[in-house]
């Protein structure tokens, strides 16, 4: 767990102890694979998250990634079940830090002495003769208000050419606290005091060691998982799309570390810029979660970035398996963020996403896949009309085949269907079966180059298979003509 009473509780006990002294409704977290209600998790542009567990409450705390001069407060988010979250707004903000003024950073939680603490980088100093850098904040509950602990910069110089920003808590299980941070292609870790507001000495009398791998960029992170510690980090620029997460291997908290290889990409069909990241385990189990920022693809701003999180995996011998971006939704947060749509009327409704009848009413995603599985629940709502999925889409607009891309669906009156649009329709394959209003169908997509094949529950036997090479990539979504219809079980995989 990084920067978190998770990971202090972890480290501080076995195992079989952990499993049994957790609370059972922390420990009865649904094993995801994925932000199963769709990434992103919650709304607003954010980025840098780290998370805490609080009691049964999952908290996360991001930097509002916003242009310097407007980053002058924190938000929070809570959440009991990693599905639905509550926003808390303002919870530090430069009116109660008299030295920050802007650029507040990538806060990291941690409960200690009956206390929570906020750790927070400030003003994005770049030299020593400047006001700024690593501050701590402390509030009586997880919420805050959070106010400034000491009324100036916990770490306010360059030491070892890392500048002062992006630190990361964690506590041992000797119960001896560390902070790692730094930017500018450098990193240290210091020790905190039994206070959490100063700094204390390593054994030989230094405050801070170097602990710079190999391409390290910003970011570090920590954990500890059967006695080894991982070090994570940021790697490339921020604002752009290669920026990435890899890792090291320990067997003590001040390393050394040896980069190991990447966590977690870019990936080009789901989102670019994926990094700065935090990792929650879910208490007294083996389950893991990488939390990040990432791009939107159809997005370019530095400041476009949305919170995120996926499952990560362990091999046997300790190691990081990379992170594969999933693409899902259940709509059990009951919202539709990353959904665009292009006429009708669409909304999340009981877990489903229902939309009234129109005559092409579609929603996509921010996708681009080439070869893909696409899997979908789907319902008609009428005897009329069909509805369905579009893949491999560009140039969407409203109107009926106002796109250009495939649909595969299925109609009340009795058809599977598959066709291409480009602003017009043709029809590639239409086979009979029983369609009933009202009535849930598995639907899945295969595409693979130029073949294509339509599955409808029965996942053994494609229902059409047909070749065309009309389209090769694109995005992704639902559409519905001349029928109401709800949509539900959204995974896109690549093929």
């Amino acid at each position: 767990m990084t920067g978190t009473w998770l990971r202090r509780l972890a480290a501080a006990v076995p195992a079989v102890l952990l499993i049994s002294s957790v609370s059972t409704a922390a420990s009865a977290a649904p094993d995801f694979t994925t932000a199963e209600a769709g990434n992103p998790f919650v709304d607003g542009w954010y980025a840098d998250p780290d998370v805490a567990v609080y009691g049964n409450t999952y908290w996360v705390f991001p930097t509002s990634s916003r242009p310097y001069a407007e980053q002058t407060y924190l938000d929070a988010f809570s959440s009991s079940d990693l599905i639905t979250w509550t926003k808390h707004p303002n919870i530090l903000t430069t009116a109660n830090v008299s030295w920050a003024t802007r650029a507040v950073w990538a806060p990291a939680p941690v409960q200690c002495n009956g206390k929570y603490f906020l750790y927070f980088g400030a003003n994005d100093i770049q030299g020593n003769a400047e006001l700024g850098g690593i501050g701590v904040a402390v509030a009586d509950r997880p919420e805050g208000p959070y106010t400034d602990a000491i009324g100036k910069p916990l770490i306010g110089q360059y030491v070892n050419g890392a500048q002062p920003i992006d630190q990361d808590v964690f506590i041992d299980s000797d119960g001896q606290a560390y902070m790692y941070y730094g930017g500018h292609g450098h990193a240290n870790v210091v020790k905190l005091n039994e206070n959490m507001t100063s700094l204390g000495s390593f054994a030989d009398g230094t405050v801070f060691k170097e602990i710079t791998p190999a391409n390290y960029t910003e970011g570090p992170q920590m954990l500890k998982r059967n006695g080894k510690y991982y070090l994570m980090w940021s790697e490339d620029y921020w604002g752009g799309p290669n920026y990435s997460v890899s890792y090291a291997m320990a067997n003590s908290p001040t390393g050394p570390f040896t980069k190991l290889g990447k966590v977690l990409s870019q990936d080009s069909a789901v989102a670019v810029g994926s990094g700065h990241n935090s990792v929650l385990n879910i208490p007294g189990t083996d389950t893991w979660y990488i939390l990040y920022h990432r791009r939107p693809l159809s997005r370019s701003g530095a400041n476009d970035r949305q919170l995120s999180y996926d499952r990560m995996y362990f091999n046997a011998d300790g190691t990081i398996q990379p992170v594969t971006m999933k693409v899902k939704d259940n709509f059990a947060d009951g919202n539709t963020l990353g959904w665009t749509t292009y006429g009708g009327s669409w909304s999340a409704v009981t877990g489903r996403y229902e939309t009234s009848s129109s005559f092409g009413g579609k929603a996509l995603l921010d996708t681009n896949f080439s070869n893909l599985s696409y899997d979908a629940d789907i319902t008609p709502r009428s005897a009329v009309g069909d509805c369905g999925v579009v893949f491999r889409v560009t140039q969407p607009t409203t109107g009926t085949d106002s796109y250009r891309g495939y649909y595969a669906g299925i109609s009340a009156t009795g058809r599977v269907l598959l066709g291409k649009a480009n602003n017009n329709w043709t029809q590639l394959a239409s086979v009979g079966m029983t369609i009933k209003s009202g009535t849930t169908y598995h639907l899945r997509v295969e595409a693979v180059g130029s073949s294509i094949k339509v599955y409808v529950d029965d996942m053994s036997t494609a229902k059409i298979s047909v070749t065309d090479t009309s389209y090769t990539t694109g995005a992704d979504g639902v559409r519905v003509f001349n029928t109401a219809a709800g949509f539900d079980n959204i995974a896109i995989a690549h093929r």
